[in-house]
């Protein structure tokens, strides 16, 4: 639902995030049809409704670029779990066949809501779930009816994993094309399609190309895990790409954790985007470096994402501040540290990767990232005010370093206030909650 009512939102403190605006300063926003209208320090719109925002912070709203949301209502199951890649056989081989699409459906709802409150207006659902077509539905649904700007990662069937990887000769599933014809016709939708692909490392040769091909056809992104774990990155998939021309900036890899330097220079090479979920690689021993500063020395700045909340902690907060005490405490503290790498990350870096990182990831800069005329009103409003941020000396330093889900007071999408004075409109969170543990007890079941 679009709002088209004119609205002024009169704020204290404006962070745009637009291109060369690096400080916070006193500012206004004229919200109107979703759009964003106008954004500086004087507005005349005398026949708008105001929402005063003197004591908050105001910003983009966070863009995620990699979520396995299917996976909420078993949060923290394998945060202890040990080795770490024992992971995928708790998570695809033994739960994942599991899964309704009653499951699928509570698990994406949950999973949106806990985006909005935390302030992240977009997310890439990344969906290896597809074991029927209902599944699939009762995805999108549920990213539809919570209101986020969302991003439907179409994966695979984990009732097929073992043919479906690894070393697999099966396509991507046709319903794909499905989806994308139904599901996803209209380019002003709040919801976008793109291929949660296999990609070289766990498909052979012939069908890695097919699946791309594919997604081209469709006209839609692909996303593609790269590089997880030594094993992964022995595989040079990325190499393997750049081998067949197939590399592109409307690909995004996940992790590259133990790609070599080489294929990122091939990633840089070729504008494919990034996306980090550093949270869970770092509760992930093994998975590898996190390539920051191998990254940035080639000039590719990650996104952000959190992953799964299984193994890690979902919100861009976290996300933000293990980024910047990573690279401070691992790139910057006497470790190995590519030449031509900054030597520290800024909290302004940080939030970029939040923010203008993950809409290019997602394909999406065009419309969110930043606040500026002509994109959508995605907006998020932080209570400056609050005991563990006043006084703010440096407003980006406190969003990065300081803020929790609780400061986010108020959530718009598309000129839709999803959030309004620290809690979620519209939803009835007792239903919510007995349907998450019932959905939790049947997957979880012995």
């Amino acid at each position: 639902m679009v709002v088209t009512k004119r609205t002024l939102i009169k704020c204290g403190c404006l962070i745009t995030m637009a291109p060369g605006s690096r400080e916070a300063s006193a500012g206004n926003i004229l919200v109107e049809g979703g759009k964003i209208v106008d954004a500086g320090p004087r507005i005349d719109a005398s026949d708008a409704e105001v929402i005063d925002a003197g004591d908050m912070i105001v910003l983009p709203g966070f863009v995620d670029t990699h979520r396995h949301t299917w996976q909420t209502c078993v949060r923290h199951r394998c945060v202890n779990i040990h080795p770490p890649v024992a992971y995928f056989e708790e998570m695809m081989f033994r739960r994942g066949p599991r899964y309704r699409p009653e499951d699928v459906w509570i698990a994406n709802y949950l999973g949106a809501l806990g985006a909005i409150d935390s302030g992240v207006t977009t997310m890439l659902d990344w969906s290896q779930i597809q074991n029927t077509p209902e599944h699939s539905d009762a995805a999108v649904d549920a990213l539809r009816q919570s209101g986020i700007r969302g991003v439907f990662g179409h994966g695979w069937s984990l009732t097929q994993t073992g043919s479906r990887t690894p070393n697999s000769s099966r396509p991507h599933p046709a319903d794909i094309a499905r989806l994308r014809r139904e599901q996803f016709a209209s380019d002003d939708s709040l919801l976008t399609l793109v291929m949660a692909a296999r990609g070289p490392e766990i498909t052979d040769g012939e069908t890695w190309k097919a699946d791309l091909r594919l997604a081209r056809e469709l006209g839609i992104r692909s996303s593609i895990h790269m590089g997880a774990f030594a094993f992964n990155g022995a595989k040079r998939g990325i190499a393997e790409m750049d081998k067949y021309g197939m590399l592109g900036d409307d690909l995004t890899f996940v992790h590259c954790s133990s790609s070599s330097d080489d294929e990122l220079q091939m990633v840089a090479d070729n504008g494919v985007t990034v996306s980090l979920g550093v949270n869970v690689e770092m509760n992930s021993p093994g998975m590898g470096d996190i390539p920051f500063d191998r990254l940035l020395a080639r000039g590719v700045r990650p996104s952000l994402s959190g992953d799964t909340e299984t193994l890690g902690s979902a919100d861009m907060f976290t996300q933000m501040r293990s980024a910047l005490a990573y690279y401070r405490s691992y790139v910057g503290g006497g470790h190995s540290r590519e030449a031509s790498a900054p030597e520290t990350l800024t909290t302004h870096d940080v939030l970029q990767f939040a923010t203008v990182e993950g809409a290019r990831a997602n394909g999406l800069l065009h419309k969110v990232g930043t606040i500026e005329p002509g994109k959508s009103a995605d907006i998020i409003m932080i209570r400056s005010g609050d005991i563990n941020l006043m006084p703010v000396i440096d407003p980006v330093a406190a969003i990065v370093s300081g803020c929790h889900p609780g400061n986010v007071d108020t959530v718009m999408v598309e000129g839709r206030v999803l959030k309004k004075d620290g809690r979620l409109l519209g939803v009835d969170l007792a239903d919510v909650r007995e349907r998450a543990k019932a959905s939790q007890d049947y997957v979880l079941a012995d």
